[in-house]
């Protein structure tokens, strides 16, 4: 499966989980609920993923995390915030470089409508 159809999956899931919770909950509980709907649809889901940083030939583990790796493939960044700060996307890029993939999706369930909340980001 391709990144794109990936990010379909992930987008219509993450909008039903939206729809069931609504907003003003913590990241972590969206996080939870979105892999187990991902996993429901028979995607592979990898929480919490560690990135580690390479610098000067060594592997670092700086403590950085992905939140949710789809499919070996797609990042997902979740956020429940009041407003979504261009440095969200930045981290999102720098974790797409870092790790090698193409595409990541930076999810605010924080808003009414969360198509309101929905950034792609590609490398």
């Amino acid at each position: 499966m391709d990144e794109d159809a990936i990010s379909r999956y992930v987008v219509d899931s993450a909008m039903k989980v939206h729809t069931a919770l609504g907003c003003g909950l913590l990241e972590r509980v969206y996080e939870t609920c979105l892999a187990h709907e991902l996993a429901q649809r028979g995607l592979g889901v990898r929480k919490q993923v560690a990135m580690p940083i390479r610098y000067e030939g060594i592997v670092l583990d700086a403590g950085y995390r992905l939140d949710l790796l789809i499919e070996e493939k797609v990042v997902v960044e979740i956020k429940a915030v009041e407003k979504m700060l261009p440095l969200f996307g930045a981290q999102l890029l720098t974790y797409l470089k870092l790790g090698g993939y193409r595409l990541g999706l930076l999810l605010n369930f924080n808003t009414v409508h969360l198509r309101e909340g929905i950034r792609r980001v590609a490398n």
